[in-house]
């Protein structure tokens, strides 16, 4: 489901021919307007796009973009479904493009105008000391928030929130009964860059974090914002302290995280997923319904419902005890 963004200004549209150039592309367009830049499963008919892996294939067949900006080796492919704008590095164009239509996506700065909250406007909330709130912040009813914690312009908060103290929100929609502990930071930039031999360029993030009702976020989290899309955590999720979610990553509906755990951008865990401590789930993985991971895993591949893995690479669980009796 696509959500509105309320914290990043964007243009209202560009110029397909301005896309092309700032892309180094020297073909000659007629002036087609461009609305947005999205992943494929958000994109509209007057959205760009971007294909990278042929693991996103059944996105691209189902995308609605007229435009997908991708390499040399995936044309064939892109032109059966929509039209190719070939580049030599897909990200560094879907970056270029992105601070186009969002010239201020790569500040992420403390707010500004952040200031003490006013009693009056939240007359059902309980506030500790030295709270700042950002401006157009919207807290339910019932809600406590603790001391010394900072809750950044436009973040949304529902009914019967906890919010610890020292925790820092910003580019975050919070849904009911939430609980996130002392000292968790919520939706910062995600750790996207490019490494090049003079600099590296940091790639811009305009995505959400979205927490749904019931969940628990532990001490010392950090959850990163989405880069194009959102970093979502399901309802009835758990997430013990220490934990670190990247952006784009899709953690679902009640799942059990336990400390120490990290979890690599883009990937997507099922619901009632269970993974023990310390273990690691790399990139852009799928991770199945009902899985259990044991602690100090690797997980570097996709897992199907229902299994069992353990060890690195993770694996059957009845390997893992067989191999290492």
């Amino acid at each position: 489901m696509k959500i509105n963004n309320i914290f990043f200004k964007k243009k209202k549209y560009l110029y397909l021919s301005d896309i092309l150039k700032i892309l180094g592309q020297k073909k000659s367009v007629k002036k087609e307007i461009i609305k947005n830049i999205c992943d494929l499963t958000n994109a509209n008919k007057d959205d760009i796009s971007f294909f990278n892996s042929q693991r996103y294939l059944e996105l691209l067949k189902k995308t609605k973009s007229k435009y997908i900006i991708t390499e040399k080796k995936y044309e064939k492919i892109v032109k059966n479904y929509s039209k190719p704008i070939i580049v030599k590095n897909v990200f560094k164009s879907v970056a270029f493009v992105t601070k186009l239509f969002y010239p201020l996506s790569l500040n992420d700065i403390m707010d500004f105008k952040v200031k003490v909250y006013d009693q009056n406007k939240f007359k059902k909330v309980k506030f500790g000391h030295n709270v700042l709130l950002g401006e157009n912040v919207k807290i339910g009813k019932n809600t406590i928030i603790g001391h010394n914690t900072i809750i950044e312009s436009n973040v949304v908060i529902g009914n019967n929130c906890m919010i610890g103290s020292n925790v820092i929100i910003k580019n975050s929609i919070i849904g009911k009964n939430v609980r996130i502990l002392d000292g968790a930071v919520i939706g910062k930039k995600g750790f996207g860059f490019f490494p090049e031999k003079i600099r590296n360029t940091r790639y811009p993030h305009i995505g959400m974090v979205i927490i749904n009702d019931n969940v628990e976020i532990g001490c010392n989290n950090t959850i990163d914002r989405g880069s194009l899309s959102n970093t979502v955590i399901g309802k009835n999720t758990f997430i013990d302290n220490q934990v670190h979610i990247a952006h784009n990553v899709n953690i679902g509906s009640n799942c059990i995280i336990t400390g120490q755990v990290g979890f690599a951008g883009s990937s997507t865990i099922g619901n009632r997923v269970s993974v023990g401590g310390q273990a690691g789930i790399s990139g852009h993985l799928k991770i199945g319904n009902n899985v259990q991971i044991g602690g100090g895993s690797g997980v570097v591949k996709n897992i199907p419902d229902n299994s069992k893995v353990m060890g690195y690479p993770a694996k059957d669980i009845r390997k893992f005890l067989k191999e290492n009796k």
